[in-house]
């Protein structure tokens, strides 16, 4: 699985550590050493997968994917030194799809990348199902595409693909580890609490008052499923 990898880390070492690593799978990569050359080659030439670094010069990583993420859905792989579970759901909250800390295993990363690239880059095959809807909302996995009546809502992968289970089964309550290892396959480094932190956003994204949610319903604890939308509630 060849693929277009944008690194922006500003530790030339580091850099060239990933680089290396990346190339040993044939990936093709470019790296960048700030933030705001990290917005602009993306915008000039769209990578399949960006590794980005928190703390960078011109603009940091958590304002880069915050910037991106109004733009597109690339995959991101955010890398830091913060170990924190905030700084881990504040990248979660800005649309980063997956969180290493430093100093890592570069095996790790490579993992972490081919687990990343295999979720964005599998297509629906020719008997994909129709559009998803329920109410106005609307998902359409061939497009990728979440609509609100009219109104195209961008999200993340796995924003994406936590909605499109909710959807598939409406009135279904689904747990939130069952929700996780849909948008996240067995990945053990990433905990139930990130399936809260895209649900508040998917709401702030689908809802018209995200504080008494009509579309995605919490069923206090079990997880979340999804109605029609004709009442409100928490």
């Amino acid at each position: 699985m060849c693929a277009y990898i944008l690194v922006a880390e500003d530790d030339p070492k580091q850099a060239e550590l990933v680089r290396r690593y990346l190339r040993r799978e044939e990936h093709s990569v470019r790296v960048v050493a700030d933030g705001r050359s990290a917005v602009d080659e993306v915008r000039r030439d769209r990578p399949d997968l960006l590794v980005l670094d928190v703390m960078m010069p011109e603009l940091d990583g958590l304002d880069v994917c915050r910037v991106l993420r109004r733009e597109y859905d690339l995959p991101v792989l955010m890398v830091t030194a913060r170990a924190g579970a905030d700084d881990k759901l504040l990248g979660f909250d800005l649309g980063a799809d997956d969180y290493l800390t430093k100093p890592y295993d570069p095996r790790e990363l490579m993992a972490r990348v081919r687990s990343l690239l295999r979720r964005s880059q599998r297509a629906p095959g020719p008997a994909a199902a129709p559009p998803l809807r329920v109410g106005n909302l609307t998902v359409d996995a061939l497009r990728h595409e979440v609509r609100v009546g009219g109104r195209a809502v961008a999200c993340t992968p796995a924003e994406f693909r936590i909605l499109s289970t909710l959807m598939a089964a409406p009135g279904q309550v689904f747990s939130r580890r069952r929700l996780l290892e849909n948008a996240y396959g067995l990945d053990g480094y990433i905990t139930e609490r990130t399936i809260d932190v895209h649900v508040m956003n998917l709401r702030k994204k689908v809802e018209q008052d995200p504080r008494r949610p009509a579309y995605l319903r919490t069923v206090y604890g079990v997880g979340y499923k999804i109605v029609d939308g004709r009442h409100t509630g928490d």
